[in-house]
């Protein structure tokens, strides 16, 4: 099973804690352009995931092909909502994708505890959903999944 998630935090323990045993994952995707060119932040997060877990830092326009190569129990994450819109674009496809965790700025409005959207990821989501995507807003997986349309748009 592959999963998609959205998390401005990117590499953190609720992802390493809560979702990598959650899922079994063998690989960890971090789908993202500046970070898959920002060695040091690489160096750190490889420093937090487990052994048995692959980790790979892509740009947006490679992970369909990388997908390929790692097979079922993979955990993509994706730093906003644009980067999961272009990922849908590319033609990644996507059953779920898990809304973890955008911060509050100036211009967003708070919708739970740990999503604020501005109207750009409003739009983002829109398109993300006309390519019949299902939206999951947890933190980690023991929490209620939440409906997210009536929240989200």
């Amino acid at each position: 099973m592959t999963w998609f998630r959205v998390d401005n935090r990117l590499v953190h323990g609720q992802v390493i804690e809560g979702w990598v045993p959650h899922l079994a994952t063998e690989h960890l995707i971090v789908a993202n352009d500046a970070f898959a060119s920002d060695f040091l932040r690489q160096q750190i997060a490889e420093l937090a995931v487990p052994e048995n877990v692959d980790i790979h830092f892509v740009e947006l326009e490679e992970l369909a092909e990388v997908l390929k190569k790692c097979g079922s129990s993979t955990l993509v994450l994706f730093e906003d909502c644009r980067d999961a819109r272009r990922a849908c674009d590319a033609g990644v496809a996507m059953e779920t994708l898990n809304i973890g965790n955008l911060h509050y700025a100036p211009g967003k409005t708070q919708l739970l505890p740990h999503i604020a959207v501005s109207e750009d990821d409003r739009e983002d989501l829109r398109r993300i959903k006309e390519k019949n995507v299902v939206f999951d807003l947890r933190r980690v997986p023991t929490e209620h999944v939440r409906a997210a349309d009536e929240q989200l748009f």
